[in-house]
């Protein structure tokens, strides 16, 4: 056991794979006491320590493990500031994926921290320890299996070094190797306190350590970085897929090499699921067997093999290894889903059937959507969009975890929500309880967070074009989640947005300005929102089926914006909460609903602004007697003499329970 100066040649090990949700330290009640200290140059490794940690859950976690003793890392006989001391590492890990290679979250670090408690460090992409306040005084090795743009990885399996910053330099690519193939693997860690160089290098398990690293970085001294004192340790996370990040054996030393690990007492790799690998070959008919035997077998098995080809057949062409890692094999899919049966169907809309599904190797629950597209033109941008809208990572958004394409149809696959759409609890019925209003007004804010970061906050700006009660989804803890991403488009930050030839979303929720321009904007989802909003408090759908006024149907917004006039705003508050709700949060929630349906755009507030006021953070700007709603501008003939100057209606999109042109002409009675 190391102590301030001094590591004694001890053994602490772990035949057991400790699960991390919270930070861990890997120990032994038998570890022997520090050995007094000496001098520096008395130092001496310290031996192999056996044990494993792992994240092995769906929802984002993360997980570290410490030596329990603080080491001494700076000399200050040559400089009254210290200097870093040398120090070696070596390990043996795996990276084990629920999905195997065809999907993988973020991966795991060695890394030497002030102190032992990161809770505050962020999850998925920083590993559980990145953004946290001890940030600037760790010093890291990250083994990373994902690309995050905004972190500038280099790609998703490199090594890199973190020296008191949050992104990675000296970054190296692996060839050869794959983190993420489930397989255990070397890897080894130098720092030299003379030359300030830090070595990285990695090969399979059992292989001698090679002469030259996978990467070697002068560009730090560790001195500025390292505190006196730290713990040398572990950290990984999950994203949305689930993952096992586990040390096998580890040996650590100051002031010269680590002790090489002994592979026979290792502990076993867990396994997650059964075996990737599946049977390849058949056994062939004892030697004794006839000619003729042996001749119709084969002839039968080449006849099961070919039938079984073609029923699992996919469309695959060039372009797509780009989207490699994002795509599952329809054969998976096929068998997660009992073959698209009808008693496994969550919902239908105009795009396809969204049917519940348990991933054969991983037992994972997913939700797979079939999308027709019957056409090849645009497939490729189509895919790319898909694979884009993959990368988003936010709490409230639910994850496209990837696709499958076969004949005329893709296959998208996403996290599976237990508790279903919202609109069932809205308009559900007797088989759905009454949502509370703190419930409601909860979910509103995680709806807001997440389109404020579709707006603001990714690398890129992403209108979601359909933002409604039924694409928000419920996860078991009842926390919202946005998704159907089927209609999503995505701009750079500042570009031009272009006009679609086809105007899509949902009745009562478009936006008058998208259906007189057919150009969506952010300013579209706000207005969306808003609706969502009313719909929300109101219990009530955005556009009525009875209540007929003046021959036309009644909108929502119509009916809230009259009895805020009146005076008797809380009277559109819904009534099945019987008076139990706060009653400045639903007055806040119904102005905001208003302020965001304004007809004209530039009225509207942008997300950001929203977010803020539902947090308290702003104040509540104020709503103006003359707004106008859509029915209004309707009848004022603003709305009738615009709208048909982009596309012809034969051009509208008619699809189930999307607005087309026909439809609003038809629901509103309108008389052009």
């Amino acid at each position: 056991m190391p102590s301030s100066s001094a590591l004694a040649s001890s053994s602490v090990v772990s035949q057991a794979c400790a699960t991390t949700p919270a930070t861990r330290t890997l120990s032994s009640p038998a570890s022997p006491a520090p050995a007094p200290a000496t001098s520096p140059s008395a130092t001496r490794p310290r031996s192999p320590q056996k044990g494993c940690f792992s994240s092995p859950t769906t929802r984002t976690i993360k997980g570290n493990a410490f030596y329990p003793t603080p080491l001494r890392f700076k000399d200050y006989s040559s400089s009254p500031n210290g200097t870093a001391r040398s120090f070696s590492a070596a390990f043996v890990f795996a990276i084990v994926s629920a999905y195997g290679e065809e999907a993988s979250t973020d991966g795991m670090a060695f890394l030497i921290a002030p102190k032992t408690d990161l809770s505050d460090a962020g999850w998925a992409q920083y590993m559980g320890f990145l953004d946290g306040a001890a940030m600037d005084r760790t010093f890291a090795v990250e083994l990373d299996t994902y690309r995050n743009a905004e972190l500038r990885d280099i790609d998703s399996n490199h090594a890199g070094v973190h020296v008191g910053g949050l992104f990675s330099h000296g970054g190296g690519a692996l060839t050869g190797l794959s983190l993420d193939s489930g397989e255990a693997m070397q890897a080894w860690v130098d720092y030299d306190g003379m030359s300030k160089r830090v070595n990285v290098t990695l090969a399979p398990m059992g292989v001698a350590k090679p002469s030259t690293p996978l990467l070697s970085d002068v560009s730090d001294d560790l001195s500025a970085v390292l505190t006196e004192r730290a713990y040398v340790g572990f950290s990984a996370a999950t994203g949305p897929i689930k993952t096992r990040h586990c040390v096998l054996a580890w040996s650590f030393a100051m002031d010269g090499p680590a002790r090489p690990i002994d592979f026979t007492k290792m502990p076993k790799l867990p396994r997650s699921g059964r075996s990737n690998k599946t049977l390849k070959t058949m056994a062939l008919p004892i030697a004794a067997a006839s000619a003729l035997v042996l001749l119709a077998t084969c002839a039968i098995t080449l006849l099961l093999w070919r039938r079984r080809r073609l029923k699992y057949a996919e469309l695959r062409e060039d372009w797509e290894v780009e989207f490699g890692p994002h795509r599952f094999s329809y054969k998976d899919l096929f068998h997660a889903t009992g073959g698209f049966k009808s008693n496994n169907i969550l919902g239908a809309g105009g795009f396809g059937k969204v049917y519940k599904g348990v991933l054969p190797k991983s037992r994972s629950e997913v939700a797979v959507k079939r999308v027709s597209h019957e056409s090849s033109q645009g497939i490729k941008e189509f895919i790319s969009e898909v694979v884009s809208i993959g990368h988003l990572r936010h709490r409230n958004l639910v994850q496209l975890l990837g696709y499958c394409r076969r004949k005329g149809e893709l296959l998208l696959v996403y996290e599976y929500m237990p508790n279903g759409s919202l609109d069932r609890y809205l308009y559900g019925g007797g088989d759905k309880p009454v949502l509370g209003w703190a419930h409601r007004f909860q979910i509103i804010k995680d709806v807001a967070s997440a389109v404020f970061y579709l707006h603001e906050k990714w690398e890129q700006v992403v209108i979601h074009r359909d933002i409604k009660a039924s694409n928000v989804l419920l996860d078991g803890g009842m926390t919202a989640h946005l998704g159907d991403f089927g209609l999503a488009r995505l701009h750079d930050h500042g570009a031009d947005l272009q006009a679609t030839t086809h105007v899509v979303g949902t009745m009562g929720y478009i936006a008058p300005e998208l259906a007189r321009t057919g150009r969506a904007s952010p300013l579209t989802d706000v207005f969306a929102f808003g609706v969502f909003l009313l719909e929300v408090a109101c219990g009530r759908q955005p556009v009525s089926n009875g209540g007929v006024r003046h021959g036309r149907r009644t909108l929502l917004v119509d009916r809230v914006l009259e009895c805020w006039r009146a005076g008797e705003l809380l009277e559109t508050v819904d009534a099945r909460l019987r008076g139990g709700y706060d009653a400045d949060e639903a007055r806040l929630v119904l102005t905001l609903g208003l302020m965001c349906s304004h007809p004209f755009p530039g009225e509207r507030p942008a997300m950001r602004q929203v977010v803020q006021c539902l947090d308290g953070d702003a104040p509540l700007p104020e709503l103006t007697p003359a707004d106008l709603s859509l029915l209004t501008m309707i009848e004022r003939g603003i709305v009738r003499q615009a709208m048909p100057v982009v596309v012809g209606e034969q051009h509208w999109d008619d699809v189930d329970r999307h607005l087309s042109w026909k439809m609003m002409v038809h629901s509103l009675q309108l008389a052009f």
